[in-house]
């Protein structure tokens, strides 16, 4: 029985029910404040490049042997559309048809040719590695050693030549080849009126759709 007869009266000892409405009208102004202050002290994204590592300058070389490779060391590789690789070793031979191999990015493909072509300097590296694994010599010598058995007499250098119908994954994936191979005399160049033909020749399309 209640004290006013209308039912609704609170029993004796009965809790006061608290109004659990939260205000979230500060809680905004502080979201704005944080996000005004991020926006402002923030460092904007900065484009992404990739660092490309060439071979040291060589010296005590003349001018003739700066551009000519030896043939006996020499690969060139031209980047074609479609994830092609057209490749050919020692001298090139513009007038031959079909003078081209063809071969693509996979395991089986370019990897394998370069990893025969440097063959010796491959297993002094793993030999080089596992030396630096067993703590034998330090990161150092480890460094100084790898330089020399990368540009040592008799390993390959390799000339890359990206065509117009190639794209910059293609480019990408050849300077893996180049690490993963343990090549360490490289170059990127542009290709001449001899690589048009010799590419003519062994119907390989070189140049970009418009």
């Amino acid at each position: 029985m209640t004290q006013n007869g209308t039912g609704e009266g609170r029993r004796k000892g009965e809790r006061k029910k608290l109004d659990t409405r939260v205000d979230f009208t500060p809680m905004v102004d502080m979201i704005m404040l944080l996000l005004t202050f991020f926006m402002l002290a923030t460092t904007l994204s900065k484009p992404q490049t990739m660092e490309i590592a060439l071979p040291a300058k060589e010296t005590g070389i003349d001018d003739k042997n700066k551009t000519l490779a030896k043939a006996s060391e020499a690969v060139t590789l031209y980047l074609g559309a479609n994830d092609k690789v057209y490749y050919f070793m020692g001298e090139p031979e513009p007038q031959t048809p079909n003078f081209l191999q063809q071969t693509d990015y996979s395991a089986d493909g370019l990897r394998k040719i370069l990893l025969e072509k440097n063959r010796k300097a491959v297993v002094k590296v793993m030999e080089l590695k596992d030396k630096k694994l067993r703590m034998q010599i330090s990161q150092e010598d480890f460094d100084s050693e790898l330089s020399k058995i990368k540009t040592e007499d008799g390993t390959p250098t390799v000339i890359i030549k990206p065509l117009d119908n190639s794209n910059y994954d293609n480019l990408v994936s050849a300077l893996d080849e180049m690490l993963i191979c343990s090549v360490g005399k490289y170059a990127i160049t542009s290709i001449d009126e001899n690589d048009k033909k010799m590419l003519a020749n062994s119907n390989v399309d070189f140049k970009a759709v418009e």
